[in-house]
């Protein structure tokens, strides 16, 4: 299995922060691994909201559907999950963001995992995976006009 996490500290409000992230067609916009988004189920981000993404691997185009299995937009810590599979893999993204001062800490935690005899491969994923994170990382402090912070300044807030 392939993890990325990121935290980023931003001066969006939380409910500012969490409505930007729960919108899954804001992806294109901060991760150039992202060709397109379109919502193809429910009226924006919620519980039972579904998104077909277009991702860019190697000679072409692979639209993953991710579907909403968690979404609590009413806690102190405001939290999405969304899940994708097809015959090659699985990716689970869940999306934290916690009060930090006036602004919030945004955490995107990201998990690919090859089925079958790839999974054989997940540790070249893993090097691959880690690549990518990082183009989408510096995509999504520049999309929430934050910073990149570690764990332990994150777990802080």
């Amino acid at each position: 299995m392939a993890c990325y996490v990121v935290h980023v500290r931003t001066p969006m409000p939380p409910n500012e922060a969490f409505a930007y992230m729960a919108d899954l067609t804001n992806f294109a916009d901060w991760d150039p691994g992202v060709d397109r988004v379109e919502q193809v189920e429910g009226d924006g981000p919620g519980p039972g909201a579904a998104f077909d993404v277009a991702v860019k691997v190697p000679g072409r185009t692979m639209t993953l559907r991710y579907d909403t299995i968690a979404f609590d937009d009413a806690a102190a810590t405001m939290t999405m999950t969304a899940y994708a599979e097809n015959a090659m893999l699985t990716s689970e993204d869940a999306i934290t963001v916690e009060a930090d001062g006036d602004g919030s800490i945004v955490t995107y935690d990201a998990e690919l995992k090859l089925k079958g005899l790839l999974g054989l491969a997940d540790p070249l994923l893993g090097l691959t995976f880690s690549q990518i994170g990082d183009r989408a990382a510096a995509g999504l402090v520049e999309a929430l006009a934050g910073e990149r912070i570690a764990s332990s300044d994150a777990s802080a807030a």
